[in-house]
């Protein structure tokens, strides 16, 4: 398929990419700007966020909202509950969502949003803590706030100086900045974040357990040692594992025998069911633990110099609780 020709004149055309790199270097000279600039003032917001007992309500309007909506977003998965409130949408009755230990982050770039100032006038009868994040310290907004994050622009990046691009990349990075001092502060962990995201593959590679996919109850082949070969071959078909845990009486692990195991046997000159599973049985094979952490048992299976495809499960008493086979591993996630 071709790509259209345009019918513009020559002398209305542009050079496409140096623009592209003109409005990212006008947006890296905000950005540098405003990390010349920083003040106590951040440290002090950071630290009535770090001590709110209630969540940040973050607020704006128009291409501040969508900032301030995502900054909210990456505060929820970073460890500081928040929520994004529309100052339109709350004076029309979901300001009745805000409580009076909540923090307020209103988002705004000059500062003299209507509707927005009109809920931070009701915020602060409500004895809210408003933190505003502005370029001018002298707005209606800023005077409204018991904090004042200035975030001087010095030109947008739209030609016309108008539509907001270097203001709302500036504000952007500043709640990013934010949400990570928070978290340092916070000291979350790997872990933590994990819980947060139990549906991506981190969540699920730091909070998953071998017991969380195992194969257990009657899916997880297991025999007596002094039971015939031809049971043992009867009970590892059944399962359709491909193998099979050897335990005592108490149910302790003593060996494992896998497919791999059965052919070595049957390509030999030995008569297979005229002998003992403690003379196929592997003595010593690798296996994991219930409870740990199912990631690890994928690796454990794959770093080998000959990779397993299925290990034993043992419970700390050494008995065999199930068995995990690298397919479930795979269709987990991990």
């Amino acid at each position: 398929m071709s790509l259209p020709v345009s019918n513009r004149l020559d002398e209305n055309s542009i050079d496409i990419l140096q623009e592209i790199a003109n409005v990212i270097d006008i947006e890296i000279e905000g950005l540098q700007a405003v990390r010349q600039t920083l003040s106590v003032e951040f440290e002090k917001a950071i630290n009535v966020i770090a001590g709110c007992k209630g969540q940040v309500i973050v607020t704006g309007v128009g291409k501040s909202g969508i900032i301030a909506s995502k900054i909210a977003a990456t505060f929820r998965s970073t460890g500081t509950p928040a929520m994004f409130l529309h100052a339109v949408e709350a004076l029309h009755g979901d300001v009745g969502i805000v409580r009076s230990d909540d923090v307020v982050l209103a988002v705004g770039k000059t500062g003299e949003s209507t509707e927005l100032n009109e809920l931070l006038r009701a915020l602060k009868k409500n004895g809210n803590m408003i933190i505003s994040m502005t370029s001018s310290s002298t707005s209606s907004m800023a005077r409204l706030s018991d904090l004042i994050l200035e975030l001087k622009v010095a030109r947008e990046a739209c030609p016309l100086n108008l539509a907001p691009t270097t203001s709302t990349t500036i504000a952007l990075v500043v709640g990013d900045a934010i949400a990570v001092a928070l978290m340092k502060l916070k000291n979350v962990s790997a872990e933590d974040f994990a819980r947060r995201h139990p549906g991506g593959q981190l969540g699920r590679r730091l909070l998953l357990t071998v017991s969380d996919v195992m194969r257990k109850g009657t899916d997880n082949p297991v025999i007596l040692s002094d039971q015939s070969v031809k049971e043992m071959l009867v009970q590892i078909t059944a399962c359709h594992v491909g193998a099979v845990s050897i335990v005592d009486t108490a149910g302790r692990l003593l060996g494992f025998v896998t497919d791999f195991d059965i052919r070595h046997v049957l390509e030999s000159d030995k008569d297979i069911f005229k002998m003992e599973i403690v003379d196929i049985m592997n003595q010593h094979p690798v296996t994991v633990y219930e409870e740990d952490k199912a990631v690890d048992a994928l690796d454990k299976m794959r770093k080998r110099s000959k990779p397993l495809a299925i290990l034993p499960v043992l419970n700390r008493t050494e008995q065999v609780v199930g068995v995990v086979h690298i397919h479930d591993l795979i269709s987990a996630g991990l």
